[in-house]
């Protein structure tokens, strides 16, 4: 199976996957254009879109490609995604023989209430709730309910590719390490993150161990995270304050 994050917009991936037959799968295609002309340059056919959350910019393209392709559309339960033909919810699986294919189904409010993750061949398709060094602004949900899905996509083994719905891992990356400036495996990957974006390419997939191990919000725990928020006004009363904290303080930083 063959992962290809193709850009739309500014800072958005579509998530594309497909076989050695072309076979092809896309997750959130908030551009129908582009995936369009990723099927056409590789000679591929469209057998499935799956959508992690309703928010234009990860499913606006979804009506045109139902226009060109007669295929299934996978969605959360919500009625702000139309196309839906498939609803989706906490525990099911989804299999397709074409390309062959198997993803559990997460339900990880936090970003939207309904939002979803699809797990599957060492691949976490998580929209915009988990981003490589940091995670997506609460929309709809509460910071317990964030971080009660953090902490859930944190349990999947350290091997997992984190494929996250935008290239923000720069941005996330300078306020990261305002909190954390001593861990040398942020050092690390703020060093290989310049380095990629200096050529154009995608800081993603990255590994779920390496977000361990160097992204704030999924290390609420560590010592120097804990001190962090204990300065910023005492916000370390707990987990859910300590993410809380975090979360506004990564709001305003600029």
């Amino acid at each position: 199976m063959h992962l290809i994050p193709l850009p739309a917009f500014a800072d958005n991936y579509i998530w594309m996957l497909h076989d050695d037959a072309g076979q092809a799968i896309v997750v959130d295609p908030g551009d129908a254009a582009v995936v369009e002309r990723a099927l056409n340059e590789r000679q591929l056919q469209l057998r499935a879109i799956l959508l992690t959350h309703h928010h234009h910019d990860h499913v606006g393209g979804v009506a045109e490609l139902l226009g060109r392709h007669a295929l299934p559309v996978y969605a959360p339960v919500d009625d702000r995604i139309a196309e839906a033909t498939i609803r989706v919810s906490d525990g099911e699986s989804i299999g397709l023989s074409s390309p062959r294919v198997r993803f559990e189904v997460l339900a990880i409010p936090g970003h939207t209430l309904s939002h979803v993750a699809y797990v599957g061949d060492g691949l976490l398709l998580c929209g915009d709730t988990l981003f490589s060094l940091g995670c997506g602004r609460l929309f709809e949900g509460t910071p317990a309910q964030m971080l009660a899905s953090l902490d859930r996509l944190s349990q999947l083994p350290g091997e997992t590719l984190v494929c996250a719905g935008h290239e923000y891992t720069e941005a996330n990356g300078r306020f990261a390490h305002t909190v954390e400036p001593d861990n040398p495996s942020l050092q690390a990957r703020l060093r290989e993150v310049a380095g990629l974006r200096t050529r154009q390419l995608p800081t993603l997939p990255s590994s779920l161990a390496d977000e361990r191990a160097c992204n704030p919000f999924l290390r609420i725990d560590a010592g120097p995270v804990a001190d962090w928020c204990r300065r910023q006004h005492g916000g370390a009363s707990d987990r859910i304050a300590r993410f809380a904290t975090l979360r506004s303080a990564k709001d305003v930083f600029r």
